[in-house]
This record gives C-alpha cells, structure tokens and sequence, in this order.
C-alpha cells in the first residue's frame, strides 16, 4: 500500500550531511521500489532549510540542498491544514504541552494530509494522532 511521507527538517538535514546515511538510504529504497510511496516536505520545511543555507552561505551545502530536493515534492499549505492546526495548537497549550509555531504547523500539515511525519524531533510524539517516524535510528 503506497504511503505518503512529510519528511521534517533535520531529516532533509541529514540526507544533506550523510549522503549514505539511514535517512537517505531509507529514501533511496522507498523510492527503488515500485510500490507509489511519495516522499514530500511542507513548505513550512522549505523554508526552515532555505533560512539556514543562508546562514551558512555555503554553495557546497547550497548543492546538496539541490541534490535532497530532486528526491522530494514541496507542499503548499492550504485551508485543509487551518482547522487541524487551531486545534493541535489550542489542545496542546491547555495541556501546557506546546511545541513551536513551525512544527504546529508541519505536524497540522501531515494530519490534513493523512501523512506520516517523518523527524528525529521527539516533541512530535505528543501530538494526539500523529503518526510519527524515526528514519535517523
């Protein structure tokens, strides 16, 4: 059964830093095989990876970032993602268990889209309905 994977930001970030690492090698195989599985990230994500290559203003980094992106698809938020994230924001502040705004975000992202969160982010697991995966273990 084809699985749709959102894949967070320190997941992008070490298929940048080990090319052969478990996260890229994960990535390689789901997409080896024939099975419709899609690999994507929010566009949430993009943009933490973008504000952080300007940070270091590295084009060797800038060329890995490039070379991560031609394996995965940018999502644009939408209104789907309005109602789950008001409410995963909400619920998690009266349980004085928030998270920050941008993983609010990517974690209301997957939950509209039904996909798993693919982090190495253990705040995650507190997010009621959330499937979660750790690709770095």
């Amino acid at each position: 059964m084809a699985s749709l994977y959102l894949l967070d930001t320190n997941i992008v970030s070490h298929m940048m830093r080990n090319a052969a690492g478990h996260a890229m090698q994960r990535v390689q195989t789901l997409l080896s095989q024939d099975s419709g599985h899609r690999l994507c990230i929010s566009v949430v994500v993009q943009c933490e990876l973008l504000f952080g290559l300007q940070r270091v203003a590295s084009t060797r980094w800038k060329a890995r970032y490039e070379e991560a992106m031609i394996l995965l698809q940018v999502l644009p938020l939408d209104e789907a993602v309005c109602a789950p994230y008001a409410s995963l924001r909400a619920q998690l502040e009266r349980a004085g268990t928030p998270i920050g705004a941008n993983d609010s975000l990517i974690a209301a992202h997957a939950l509209a889209l039904g996909a798993t969160l693919v982090t190495a982010d253990a705040e995650f697991q507190r997010v009621p309905g959330l499937t979660v995966e750790n690709w770095l273990n």
